[in-house]
């Protein structure tokens, strides 16, 4: 009952935090978005790399008609998992025109070159999908490829969300493990892992990340490994500091009284106690692990083309910023702007509610 009622203040608390909430909106969306985004992205291919690069670098709103034409080899059909997990592979090809005409078993079309420049062709009815030409637009334009940004937009959330959860999982794991070893049992303990974590507190955190990751490889995985096993220090000097302060209290003393254990201790009585800094520290940690795997990406030594990245989608359009388009490097830029805001307002609030002096 005590429990309840402590939760239920605590929920009050981060509610009435009108910042924490828009976070948490922000984060649940986000979520959402990062489950669904192959059934809401315009381009469900998989990592939505549809390229047509004859409307490649088009501004927002752009709109086009495409003639769909089959392509030689037998897709296989997918179930709604494996649409969930990697959308749907490409059945056609996709061709700007400009204008098209039925003519008997055949559409006579002109075929979109470039700017004021066509080509007039015509296909088999047999050879083109139902219907055969659909008017396409592209909300926040294309890139130089001609793949639509929306859709990678979409699906660039499931990447940081990603790393965000996965970096987190490992930084929280061992730096709860050496910091609760290191407050609790204290001594050459204490001493050795304090040791540790100033050594690698020394090291500049990209330096790092980028030893690891040559270390490990580019790629998808690699990433989440790496900016993982750079955010565990914060997080054990954290636990340390909360292990050494409750490790004191009268409860503690009564439990090792009792015969109990140093494991029981340490995991049923010290760590549910300390929970609060380690969620806002948490939050934090996620927001960092986002702006990281955004860096990483942007350097080449992140996520791989054609995996959609935000970081990557502003490298690799980030030159349009100063001329015609700018859109292309400026929407996944405010994505990131979002999603980590998101996070550190969620942190701000987590900090706020566990604030047992603050107002219920």
């Amino acid at each position: 009952m005590v429990q309840s009622l402590h939760y239920s203040a605590f929920t009050r608390r981060l509610l009435a935090n009108k910042g924490a909430s828009f976070g948490l909106i922000l984060i649940l969306v986000s979520l959402l978005l990062a489950l669904l985004c192959y059934f809401i992205a315009p381009d469900s291919s998989p990592n939505a790399n549809r390229m047509i690069p004859e409307i490649g670098s088009r501004k927002p709103g752009f709109y086009t008609l495409l003639l769909r034409i089959k392509r030689d080899k037998n897709i296989p059909s997918s179930n709604i998992f494996s649409r969930l997990l990697n959308g749907t592979e490409e059945a056609y090809q996709y061709v700007p025109v400009t204008a098209y005409e039925a003519k008997g078993d055949s559409i006579i079309y002109q075929k979109y070159i470039d700017e004021g420049i066509t080509e007039r062709r015509s296909i088999h009815y047999s050879l083109t999908g139902m219907p055969a030409v659909v008017q396409t637009t592209y909300w926040l334009g294309t890139d130089k490829f001609g793949r639509d940004i929306l859709s990678r937009l979409l699906i660039g959330v499931r990447v940081s969300l990603s790393v965000g959860l996965i970096a987190v999982l490992i930084s929280l794991t061992i730096g709860i493990l050496l910091g609760a070893l290191a407050g609790y049992f204290k001594g050459w303990v204490d001493d050795v892992i304090m040791w540790f974590i100033n050594v690698v507190w020394s090291i500049p955190t990209l330096l790092l990340v980028f030893a690891i990751t040559l270390a490990l490889g580019k790629g998808f995985w690699q990433v989440f490994i790496a900016v993982g096993l750079t955010m565990w220090v914060n997080v054990a000097r954290l636990v340390r500091g909360q292990v050494l302060a409750v490790r004191e209290l009268e409860y503690v003393e009564a439990a090792r009284a009792l015969g109990y254990s140093d494991l029981r201790i340490i995991i049923k009585h010290i760590l549910p106690n300390i929970l609060g800094p380690v969620m806002v520290i948490a939050a934090g940690n996620f927001a960092s692990a986002i702006v990281i795997e955004a860096g990483l990406s942007f350097l080449g030594v992140g996520v791989q083309p054609p995996q959609p990245s935000w970081g990557l989608m502003i490298k690799e359009n980030y030159n349009f910023i100063i001329t015609h388009n700018p859109m292309l490097a400026l929407a996944p830029g405010i994505a990131i702007m979002l999603l980590v805001l998101a996070f550190n307002l969620l942190g701000n609030g987590l900090r706020d509610a566990l604030n047992v002096r603050s107002k219920i």
